[in-house]
């Protein structure tokens, strides 16, 4: 059972209790991420996600660790392009040891300097480590050139020269300024008592940030076309065009399109460029909706004397899809969609993390039998109206690896009319 509750300060709490379990996995999400940041300081939320965990007025970052691994728990956090979510999963005994370490780094943390120059190492190795791997740098470079010049578009992890001169006093000030109880929702999900819960809560969560900061822009899909010559044996590629957000009415409609375009070995992508054809060793289609805008894309690994074959056959698929999809693959799209959801709520940590993002987006929890309704809603005429709608959108075009002979945006754009 579902249950919330709003406290004096803003602050919501949401429980799900999972009987026959003897864990929870609880955390506390904000909204607040990347799109949320100044250019200036670009990468700023990522960073103050990690200095999250490198100490408090109390703790040490090493006691931080050790208070959750001596029980038996595991604790992370990640930032996205519109969220920020700190989080546990431990037996459901040691939950207060769970939340003690949570609220105690969102309201008590330091950011002692030596640590943060610690971790600003740490992070330049991770874009290192991004810049390494084409594929994870593709995917960068493609939302940047989706929304140009916008928060939405640029890199969680922003560039070495913020990264390397970012100060203390801009990560307290971001965390400060944007950080709010309104605009956080502390979720639990498996063996937990709601009143329980709310009581150690709102006994522990009276010091948050009470920022009143407001940088986010909407989004504005433009589109364009990255491309980089580099010395590799497969080209990494990347065609995509403006998607739905999360308020969609074709929303659900687009995830039955993606589906079958592009996911598992039985889709239309995967069977006619790689099992007919052989031109790609992967190839998938992807969602991503924010709260405001969307991106639906297709992702692929060719090599380079397939390109010159691959990109007609892509374009061709894309165009003749909505003509081709038969009534078969929209009820196997459904089935699928609806197979997720519900092997997803088996799971404490995924029933937890989809409260509170759809407390976030929605101002209230979706019960599945809402969702499986609108799935079951989705026929083959909206979801070719979609995949119509979808082409007309500008297009992004995003390449790393060596692309002689991958052709240019303009000419793949004409394949498409």
């Amino acid at each position: 059972m579902t249950k919330t509750t709003t406290l004096d300060n803003g602050l919501r709490i949401v429980t799900q209790d999972m009987p026959g379990l003897e864990t929870v996995a609880m955390g506390i999400w904000n909204s607040v991420g990347g799109r949320d940041e100044l250019k200036k300081v670009n990468g700023v939320a990522h960073f103050l996600e990690h200095m999250a965990f490198k100490g408090t007025t109390t703790r040490t970052s090493k006691q931080i660790a050790e208070a959750i691994e001596n029980v038996g728990g595991d604790i992370n956090a990640y930032t996205s392009t519109e969220t920020t979510a700190y989080h546990v999963r431990l037996i459901a005994d040691d939950l207060p040891v769970g939340i003690d370490i949570l609220t105690d780094i969102l309201q008590n943390s330091t950011f002692a300097e030596e640590e943060l120059e610690i971790e600003r190492g740490v992070i330049l190795q991770e874009i290192g480590r991004t810049l390494d791997s084409p594929d994870s740098k593709l995917f960068d470079q493609f939302q940047e050139t989706a929304f140009p010049d916008q928060p939405i578009g640029r890199s969680l992890l922003g560039p070495k020269d913020i990264i390397k001169n970012i100060s203390r006093n801009e990560i307290k000030t971001f965390m400060e300024s944007n950080y709010n109880p309104k605009k956080m929702i502390v979720s639990a999900a498996g063996k937990v008592n709601h009143d329980d819960f709310v009581e150690r809560i709102s006994k522990t969560c009276s010091n948050l940030p009470k920022g009143t900061s407001d940088n986010r822009i909407a989004a504005n899909y433009i589109g364009g076309e990255y491309r980089e010559e580099k010395d590799l044996e497969q080209i990494h590629f990347i065609a995509s065009f403006e998607g739905t957000d999360l308020h969609h009415e074709d929303y659900y409609s687009l995830l039955v399109y993606n589906s079958l375009l592009g996911e598992g070995m039985s889709s239309k992508l995967f069977q006619e460029i790689r099992e007919k054809r052989g031109l790609v060793y992967t190839i998938s289609s992807f969602a991503f909706p924010f709260s405001d805008t969307g991106l639906f894309g297709i992702y692929a690994g060719t090599g380079e004397k397939q390109i010159e074959e691959f990109i007609p056959v892509l374009c061709d698929e894309l165009k003749n899809s909505p003509k081709t999809i038969s009534e078969n693959e929209i009820k196997k799209g459904k089935a699928q969609l609806k197979a997720n959801l519900l092997m997803a709520r088996e799971r404490a940590n995924s029933r937890c993390r989809s409260a509170a993002n759809q407390l976030l987006y929605f101002n209230r929890v979706i019960e599945p039998e809402e969702i499986t309704t609108k799935i079951d809603k989705v026929t083959k005429d909206t979801v070719e109206r979609i995949a119509h709608n979808i082409l007309k959108t500008p297009m992004t075009i995003a390449s790393i690896g060596p692309i002689k002979k991958l052709e240019t945006l303009d000419k793949i754009k004409s394949r498409l009319n």
